[in-house]
């Protein structure tokens, strides 16, 4: 990129996340533009929105047409969708490691080839095969579809044998559409996960692991940086490392692991800029929305380090009251612009600090003021022991 060149960044997918990395963009002399199924994608309301399907190529050739590298919002882009704009137009990351990301089963496989620990699991396409999964990884365990689930939607939670009947009624119908797997149960000590990114150069860079809380599979809260993590977090450097060098990944991806008597087990990656990494827009010193952008464009990578602690909430469903948090020191808000509607992405608040002490009396306040004390008290239960 010439120092008087304009680039334009494309982004399949007019979410949050397209919305963020405009945001991010912007400042580097970069215009994006998205494209969505739907005109009330709320990137639009920060980026030029194109309104076409999957599907519609005319539509998707001309975009292409416009920018000079293409990335994914979300990802269940369909990979062939990908494929065909990367003939017309550099895509990063390539189709190939997206169309990884969307399969389960490809996706957990990859991850015991590049040394890292998974769950037991096994694939499920009939009634027979459960039985079959269920003797060979046993209960409890967790019966997914292989695409197309995200934020605890496509699963069911088979708690004894006596559950697979009602586990085979609920998701039995899209084995055939896309296959199933069966993953053993972790009782896990903490959820973490490392937010990386590499280069078009192979300058590779992650933040500093992020300890995570979910509720009904979506995430709630994350810390960040997770404390006593010396040895994991070398681990999963060197792990994340290994998967973007296999895959010849350009861009930022989020590794989800389970922590487990002191090992790291892989839950599933994650291969755009990654909810639990959006604390780093105040807390790091490049987000990993800027990161991204200058990854795909080709930019030289900027330092991923922590400027302290920070704490960020996902707000689901709707909005809070912002006054709260607004009045706190380090306290940031993100609202998407979205319609409320239960289960839905419609913002998040990161609040920062220099010390454990000084991080939890805030919490503590805001939690009160919004009547959230049990959202907050996993991270306050972390921090008021440190």
């Amino acid at each position: 990129m010439s120092k008087l060149s304009r680039p334009i960044l494309g982004v399949l997918g007019g979410g949050q996340l397209a919305r963020m990395l405009a945001i991010a963009a912007a400042p580097l002399g970069i215009k994006t533009i998205a494209v969505d199924g739907s005109d009330e994608a709320c990137a639009g309301q920060v980026a030029p929105l194109v309104v076409a399907g999957w599907d519609d190529r005319d539509a998707l050739q001309a975009f292409a047409g416009q920018v000079d590298a293409i990335t994914f919002d979300f990802e269940n882009v369909p990979a062939e969708t990908a494929d065909r704009l990367a003939e017309q137009v550099r895509v990063a990351p390539v189709p190939s490691a997206l169309a990884i990301a969307q399969d389960r089963l490809a996706e957990k496989t990859l991850f015991r080839e590049c040394g890292l620990g998974t769950p037991e699991f096994a694939t499920v396409d009939t009634r027979e095969q459960l039985d079959q999964a269920l003797a060979k990884v046993g209960a409890p365990a967790i019966l997914k579809t292989r695409r197309l689930g995200y934020d605890g939607k496509g699963q069911f939670r088979i708690k004894s044998l006596a559950d697979a009947d009602a586990a085979w009624s609920a998701l039995g119908e899209q084995a055939h559409v896309h296959g199933l797997i069966l993953e053993a149960f972790v009782p896990f000590d903490r959820e973490l996960s490392v937010i990386a990114v590499r280069g078009r150069d192979g300058d590779f860079r992650t933040w500093p692991l992020t300890q995570n809380w979910h509720v009904d599979g979506v995430l709630s809260m994350s810390l960040a940086p997770a404390f006593d993590i010396e040895q994991l977090q070398q681990r999963a450097t060197e792990l994340a490392r290994t998967l973007a060098e296999r895959l010849d990944y350009v861009g930022v991806f989020a590794l989800e692991l389970f922590v487990k008597d002191g090992e790291l087990l892989g839950n599933e990656m994650a291969p755009r800029v990654h909810n639990s990494g959006h604390w780093t827009i105040e807390g790091a010193h490049t987000s990993q929305f800027e990161n991204h952008v200058r990854a795909v464009l080709g930019l030289p990578l900027g330092d991923t380090g922590a400027r302290g602690l920070s704490v960020m909430f996902n707000w689901i469903g709707e909005m809070p009251d912002a006054a709260p948090l607004l009045r706190t020191i380090d306290g940031h808000w993100h609202d998407y612009g979205k319609q409320a509607r239960p289960g839905r992405k419609v913002g998040h608040a990161t609040v920062c600090a220099d010390a454990a002490a000084v991080l939890a009396s805030r919490l503590d306040t805001i939690g009160q003021a919004l009547g959230r004390q049990a959202q907050v008290q996993p991270v306050l239960d972390v921090l008021i022991t440190r």
